[in-house]
């Protein structure tokens, strides 16, 4: 039966049993008591709760704690085996697969690297499927026992009702692709486990506010710099984040051709991939074959030389170039969004990390305005190269807890009703 608002008693069933798992999973352990003023539960809806998701096997005791002057009271956690979850990470030089428990800690890994600037789609699905499967072997995981896998790609995912998750990827000429619809064809995993795929800044800024340097902040944007760049952000009203195609903001008009065809974006001046090609231009000396990421490391070796030699001026020349085309990119982001907080992240700006921000936090805040430069701070993320799969196992996860601990109802292998067979038919492609 569905109350005035609309809501029916299982709705509030789930949203008390995802109130309580959640409080649980960031806070925890805590006992009983804790968990009402916690949750704004009675202390009866809190016990019936409890003993459900113990029942459930989702939640265990963990100790206890004297009371004032009372019995001691039992302290609950999230019980870490019971639930699964694989991230994925289709990134500009591997693509990387980790197995995680519920409480994100990571069980198995694995890493199939790419072709320099290569996307091959059939090549990242099976370097998916592989890494699915590596996984699950290496931790001996039924893939039954999986809540969920999420993915992180590169360019703009359009979630449609009929095709699942297509990315649009026009930096790396991906256009179009039903990615979900390809992923499922030859899947290691059975039709009841969902796959959620979404834009790799995203899943960093989704990790990044849960478990890193993003935490307790209402209004933030996480930057990933990588070969390009892109950002998500988070306020109160897109509390699970937005990516924003940040690095395809116009800061030169009629400036350098950028991956995506386009003249004079940011990630044309502030990519790594942009970063390397300028060097080389110059005359600087990039390594013969060498991924991006080690070309990086030799640029800024050359820039920085760790035994005192004299620096290369061309790739120091480079490097402060780029810190004031992404401080000028990040005072718009400033200026537009006025964040507490911007986070930095992805493999290029790990690499480059506090030898390089404090040169891009000066440009930033001498470009933005001034009322909401003074209310912004400027870090390096904290949870390292492993952030976009962290946040990319968070998708089955939070949809976990939206579910109030429950997997989803397994898809019916019916056929759809014919009005909608005859709508899919007239609708124009």
């Amino acid at each position: 039966m569905a109350g005035r608002n609309g809501r029916t008693v299982r709705d509030l069933r789930r949203a008390n049993r995802g109130a309580v798992l959640q409080r649980l999973y960031f806070d925890g352990p805590l006992s009983r008591f804790e968990l009402g003023p916690a949750t704004g539960l009675s202390s009866g809806s809190v016990s019936n709760v409890v003993a459900d998701l113990i029942g459930d096997g989702l939640v265990e005791e963990a100790g206890s704690v004297d009371s004032d002057g009372g019995r001691p009271r039992t302290l609950l956690r999230v019980t870490p085996v019971s639930g699964h979850m694989i991230g994925v990470d289709v990134g500009e030089t591997r693509v990387r697969v980790e197995l995680f428990d519920l409480t994100l800690t990571e069980l198995a890994r694995a890493e199939r690297p790419l072709e320099q600037q290569r996307y091959e789609v059939d090549v990242i699905v099976d370097h998916i499927h592989a890494g699915i499967t590596e996984v699950l072997a290496a931790a001996g995981l039924a893939p039954e026992r999986l809540l969920g896998v999420g993915i992180g790609v590169p360019g703009i995912v359009e979630h449609t009702p009929d095709r699942g998750a297509v990315v649009h990827g026009q930096t790396i000429g991906w256009d179009a692709i039903e990615l979900e619809s390809l992923l499922r064809n030859g899947s290691p995993l059975p039709a009841g486990v969902p796959c959620f795929i979404d834009n790799g800044a995203r899943t960093l800024g989704q990790a990044e506010m849960w478990f890193g340097a993003g935490r307790g902040a209402r209004n933030a944007l996480v930057v990933l710099f990588g070969s390009g760049v892109g950002a998500c952000l988070v306020t109160p009203e897109a509390e699970h984040g937005r990516a924003v195609e940040w690095g395809h903001l116009t800061v030169r008009v009629r400036g350098r051709r950028c991956r995506c065809g386009a003249l004079g974006c940011l990630e044309a001046y502030a990519g790594a991939e942009s970063l390397l090609a300028r060097w080389r231009e110059e005359g600087g000396r990039v390594p013969k074959g060498a991924d991006e990421e080690t070309a990086l490391t030799a640029m800024l070796a050359a820039a920085y030389p760790p035994d005192g030699t004299a620096a290369d001026p061309v790739a120091l020349a480079v490097l402060e170039e780029t810190a004031e085309y992404l401080g000028a990119g990040l005072s718009d982001l400033i200026n537009l969004f006025q964040p507490e907080r911007i986070l930095v992240g992805g493999w290029a700006g790990l690499q480059l990390g506090a030898r390089f921000l404090p040169a891009v936090r000066k440009h930033a805040l001498s470009y933005a305005l001034r009322h909401p430069a003074e209310n912004v701070t400027i870090e390096l993320g904290s949870l390292g190269p492993d952030a976009v799969t962290v946040g990319a196992a968070i998708l089955p996860l939070a949809d976990f807890f939206a579910r109030g601990g429950r997997r989803p109802d397994p898809d019916p292998e019916s056929p759809p009703p014919a009005w909608r067979r005859a709508l899919r038919e007239r609708t124009p492609r």
